[in-house]
């Protein structure tokens, strides 16, 4: 299943051992060397951590509509318990928000969501909000992973070939010439 990153946020932690709800997501945790989501930062509110309780990716038993189901409260971590989620957070990486730039140096917009997959909590696409001149075109511009490049401390980097192949394609459309013959038209 593939869910909007923006819906994760504020999402249920089920516990089986309690049979509720004992959180909910605060902020995501993202890897941006290789955009997979190492985990998620809790509610500070409803868990008794004192620096806030991280949710591992690898402990959650079954996502559903009614939330992510783990076993129990015990499968929460400190901040500094995993090195490669401790890193990560310091690093803190945020994918909304950041700029994206074609390998020329163009700006192609800015992060406004992403996708993810829920299976392997990798990044799918990301969702980008044009620049004022090419939102009238295009308001909106979805990217796939595929596509990126590079992710430095500036910007996303993606492949020239979006825009050019954006431009084709408004290109075909314009030369569509209709290919049927209209039987009530009288040939002269």
């Amino acid at each position: 299943m593939i869910l909007d990153a923006s819906k994760l946020i504020g999402f249920r932690i089920l516990s089986l051992r309690t049979g509720g709800v004992i959180s909910t997501i605060e902020s995501i945790i993202v890897d941006p060397n290789d955009l997979k989501i190492l985990g998620f930062f809790l509610n500070k509110n409803t868990v008794s951590f004192d620096s806030g309780a991280i949710l591992d990716v690898r402990s959650i038993r079954e996502f559903s509509h009614l939330g992510m189901i783990i076993d129990s409260d015990e499968e929460l971590l400190n901040v500094g318990d995993v090195v490669k989620i401790d890193e990560m957070v310091k690093l803190n990486f945020q994918p909304i928000n950041f700029k994206v730039k074609t390998q020329s140096k163009n700006s192609v917009g800015t992060v406004i969501d992403y996708t993810v997959d829920v299976n392997d909590f990798y990044i799918q696409q990301l969702i980008v909000k044009r620049p004022i001149l090419k939102s009238f075109i295009d308001p909106e511009l979805i990217i796939n992973r595929s596509e990126i490049l590079e992710i430095n401390d500036e910007a996303i980097i993606v492949k020239d070939d979006l825009a050019k192949q954006k431009g084709r394609e408004k290109l075909e459309q314009e030369e569509f010439v209709p290919n049927f013959v209209n039987p009530f038209r009288q040939n002269d």
